[in-house]
This record gives structure tokens, sequence and C-alpha cells, in this order.
């Protein structure tokens, strides 16, 4: 993979930040977006931009191929059987919620089991809270092994015939780790259970086939996928999306409307009411051609790379503490330096024109098993090299310096 070359079509890589050159390690919040992207979302506006699905005109039936044409990308792009499946959302978070409040709330009533893990995000992890209070639903755990991986073991003795769901998300945005869902989602359905698969942080890094995992539904977003921001989609197996009932109604998601009744369109667009991320989805069908075109085993590997690398060169490091396992993770490492708070450390980073990602990252309850408040994350993508890694180890070293730490 030509990283270089790859980094000339990212405008704004090309920039300082503080007098330093921008080095940006925090594509697990938001990758950044090639000229390609910026260029179709630019040239919608200026040349197509139209209503969807509901004008004969000439402007409107170019804007329906394209946003229609970004869905059937979508679907080749994560091996979906059908277009039909894949529904456009905001980004993750409103498609994990579609399948909270369609799907979880009228199959699980009282002593009906939620299967989760102490990993999730905050977005896999409350709308189903949600649902637990509503329907009356217990949530379980499938417990961490001390690096914060997941035994199988533990998946079997977690589910059971009363778990109607597991949420499970494919890859930690803490911790790196990626988790064995096609081996879960097995458990999962032995048990008769359904599986949802939060894909915030596997989609822009590696080939995922929803079908050969075998998972009931996916949850992705755009813009950590070299996409633009607010849009997102959600992959449900067919059978399941026909059987749940839209939770957004107006225009657009209907069929027929009479003043008392109304019927819905099919799929997709049933899901879909109201005027759509037009531009969100020409924007991210421009991203799946970026991405294809250089390829996901390639990206896949240059990212556990550079993972792997920052791992190594983070253990020089004395009082340096990496949460998660040191081998095998993909895109990140999340780490924290004596007593140094997490928050300095990315101020101090960003002087250096070094821009890391400092909190809890929306996984709060992880945190508390990690017994920290906060850590400080350097996340990579395919723009990313050695030499930032590089960069980013001597400005933690005048962190350290900064901050009075002794440099072994």
């Amino acid at each position: 993979m030509n990283t270089s070359a790859i980094r000339e079509q990212f405008p704004i890589l090309h920039q300082q930040v503080n007098g330093h050159p921008l080095v940006y390690l925090d594509s697990a919040a938001t990758s950044q977006k090639p000229i390609s992207v910026i260029n179709a979302v630019k040239a919608y506006y200026e040349l197509d931009n139209a209503n969807v699905h509901r004008g004969v005109h000439t402007l409107g039936s170019r804007a329906t191929d394209a946003y229609e044409g970004a869905r059937a990308k979508l679907a080749r792009f994560i091996g979906a059987k059908s277009e039909q499946e894949i529904i456009f959302t905001r980004g993750t978070t409103t498609a994990i919620n579609l399948v909270a409040s369609s799907y979880a709330r009228s199959i699980c009533g009282e002593g009906d089991e939620i299967v989760l893990t102490p990993m999730e995000h905050h977005s896999n992890l409350i709308p189903w809270q949600q649902v637990a209070k509503a329907t009356g639903a217990t949530l379980k755990y499938i417990p961490l092994q001390p690096d914060g991986t997941i035994s199988l073991a533990d998946v079997e003795q977690t589910i059971t015939g009363r778990t109607k769901l597991v949420a499970v998300v494919y890859v930690s945005n803490v911790l790196g780790v990626i988790n064995p869902v096609k081996e879960i989602a097995a458990i999962a359905h032995k048990h008769g259970a359904k599986i949802l698969v939060d894909g915030a942080q596997s989609t822009p890094h590696m080939k995922v086939n929803v079908q050969e995992l075998d998972i009931d539904f996916y949850a992705l977003s755009g813009h950590k996928m070299c996409g633009p921001t607010g849009i997102g989609a959600l992959y449900g197996k067919k059978s399941l999306l026909e059987s749940m009932e839209p939770i957004e109604f107006g225009g657009e998601m209907i069929d027929h409307v009479d003043l008392y009744e109304s019927t819905w369109k099919e799929l997709p667009w049933k899901f879909e009411g109201g005027t759509p991320i037009i531009a969100g989805a020409v924007g991210l069908g421009a991203a799946i051609d970026f991405l294809n075109e250089i390829g996901l085993d390639e990206i896949d590997r240059h990212d556990r790379r550079l993972a792997a690398y920052a791992v190594e060169r983070f253990k020089e490091i004395p009082d340096l503490h990496i949460y998660g396992p040191l081998e095998g993770r993909t895109g990140l490492v999340t780490f924290n330096i004596g007593d140094i708070h997490p928050h300095d450390v990315a101020t101090v980073l960003d002087a250096e024109g070094i821009a890391v990602r400092a909190g809890h990252h929306c996984c709060q309850p992880l945190m508390r098993w990690l017994q920290v408040t906060a850590t400080a994350r350097a996340s990579f993508y395919l723009y990313n090299t050695e030499d930032d890694i590089d960069r980013l180890v001597d400005a933690i070293q005048k962190t350290k310096e900064y901050f009075g730490h002794a440099i072994g």
C-alpha cells in the first residue's frame, strides 16, 4: 500500500497545527475525507441537487440514481444479500436505536434476556437499558478476560434459552479487541436468539461479510470510513426487517394514506421517513469506491502493522500503561502515562501538532472495569505511517519531561 500517495488525497493532512505538521491520530472518533469524497458531495450540490424518489425531472432522477446507487454499493461492500436489507440512518447510534425501538421492544418481555459485554460503546448500551426498563427484560454481560478479550466458554455460559438478543461490538474503540462475532452469532442462534453487531470500528478497517458471519443486524457509520458525517446504515436480514414496524412516520415511507389509516412502502423505504440524507449517501458511495480501490485486506494489514508498531514503541516508555491485549489488535492503542491526566497528555501532544483522543471514549463501564476514569487513545488509519508513531513517541517523552517524570 502506497501510503504517501494515499496521504496526498487528504487535503486536511497538509497543514500545520501549533507550528508543527499535523499528525492525525484520532480516526476512531472520525476519519478524514479524501478529495474524491469531498468532490462527490460538492458535485451533488452543484449539479444534481434535488429530492429523491418524487420527481420525474432530470435532476430528481440523477439524485435518485446516486442515492440508490450508494445503497447498492454498501450492500455489496458488507456482503448483504439484497439492497432491501440496507436502511440508511444518521449513523451507528440511530441504527442501533432503530433495532431497539422497533424490534427488541416487540419481542422482549418479563424475564427475557439481552446479552451485552462491558466493552460496549454507550450507543450499544443505553438503548438496551431503555428496552429492559420498558419491557422487564434483564441485561446480562459476558465477562471479560484480564486482557479485555472474550472467552467463548463465557459466551456459552452467558447466553441461555431466555436470551432474545445479543448486542456486541465487533472491534472495541478502547481495547482494539476484535471480537469473535461469527462464533458468538452461532451460539446465539443455537439458543434461538438474534445478534446485533456494532460495526462502527470494524467496517473501516477490515472486510465484513454479514452473510458469512450470519449476523442478524449490523450497524455502521460513514464518517469513520472516509465518508461524510451524518450518514450511516443498518443492515438487517430481510425477514426481520419485514416483521418490524417503522418508528418514524411521514412522507417518503408511506404507500397509501387515508384519513384514518395508512400503509407503508416496502423495504427499505418504510424505515426512511422524510427527505433522506442524500448528499451524505452520495459521499458514502464515493468513500466505498475509494476504500475498494485500495482494498480492505491492504487496509487491514496496514492498520494491524501500525498498531503492533505502536505497542512496541510504547513498551520503550517507562510508566506508560497500555490497555487491552498486546497482540491481535487493530487500529488503535489506548494508554495512560503514570499519574498524568490523559486530558493533560492530549493537550501537550496537541501543542506538538499531534491529535489524539482523551476521556472515557463513551465507555464509562469499561473505564471502571479498567479501574481508571479516562485514558488517552491514538488511533490509526490508512493515511498514517510509522513516522507518525515515532513523532507521537517523541512527544510523549516531552510530555513526561514537562510533567517532571523521569525518562528511563
